[in-house]
C-alpha cells in the first residue's frame, strides 16, 4: 500500500532508492523496507519523505484508480506511528489529500509526541472512552469521554495520556499535514 505508492512515486521521479533516502534523511535499508511491506515508517519518516516529493503525507496512500465512495474496515486499514513510536494511528479515511480522520487508543502515560509541535492545519479531536490532555502551548485542557477540542494545529500541541485508563480518540486534520 505505503510502499507501492512510495515506489511508484520515486520510479516516476527516476530517483534511486539511495538518493530518495539521503534527501529524506532516513536510510536506505529503511527505505527498502517501507517499499517492500516489511515495516510501517512513522509520521516523522513520512513527513520528510513527503517533503521531498513536495507532497501531503495523505499523497503517499494516494490510489490513482480509488473510486468516490471508499469505505474503511477494521483489519484493512494502513497506520501511522507517532514521531516517538508510542502511538499508532489508524487511518479512516483515504489518501486523497482532501481530509485525514485517524482513529488511536492511547495507553495510561502515552504521548502523540516527545515535544510540542505544530503544523499548518486545523484539528478537531473526539474522545470516544476515557480522558485525554491535550497541551495545547502553555495550557493544558481535559477533554473527557463524548467531547471534543479543536485547535489551530499552527500552535505547539501534542496529545497525553495522564490518566490510569485507556482513552480512545478520533482525529480529524484539515488539511491532512504536509
Amino acid at each position: 500500500m505505503i510502499g507501492d505508492r512510495l515506489h511508484e512515486l520515486r520510479t516516476e521521479r527516476g530517483m534511486s532508492l539511495r538518493a530518495l533516502a539521503e534527501q529524506a534523511g532516513v536510510s536506505p535499508t529503511l527505505l527498502s523496507q517501507i517499499e517492500r511491506g516489511v515495516t510501517e515508517p512513522s509520521l516523522s519518516t513520512l513527513r520528510r519523505l513527503a517533503g521531498v516529493f513536495g507532497a501531503s503525507i495523505a499523497s503517499l496512500f494516494e490510489d490513482p484508480a480509488a473510486p468516490s465512495v471508499w469505505i474503511s474496515r477494521p483489519g484493512e486499514r494502513s497506520t501511522l506511528g507517532a514521531p516517538n513510536g508510542q502511538i499508532r494511528y489508524e487511518r479512516l479515511t483515504p489518501g486523497n489529500g482532501q481530509l485525514e480522520v485517524l482513529h488511536a487508543v492511547l495507553a495510561p502515560g502515552e504521548v502523540s509526541s516527545d515535544e510540542l509541535w505544530s503544523h499548518p492545519s486545523m484539528e478537531c479531536v473526539y474522545v470516544v472512552a476515557g480522558t485525554l490532555t491535550v497541551q495545547v502551548e502553555r495550557s493544558t485542557y481535559t477533554v473527557t469521554a463524548g467531547e471534543s477540542l479543536t485547535l489551530d494545529s499552527n500552535r505547539p500541541h501534542r496529545y497525553l495520556n495522564t490518566s490510569d485508563t485507556v482513552a480512545e480518540i478520533v482525529l480529524a486534520i484539515n488539511p491532512p499535514t504536509p
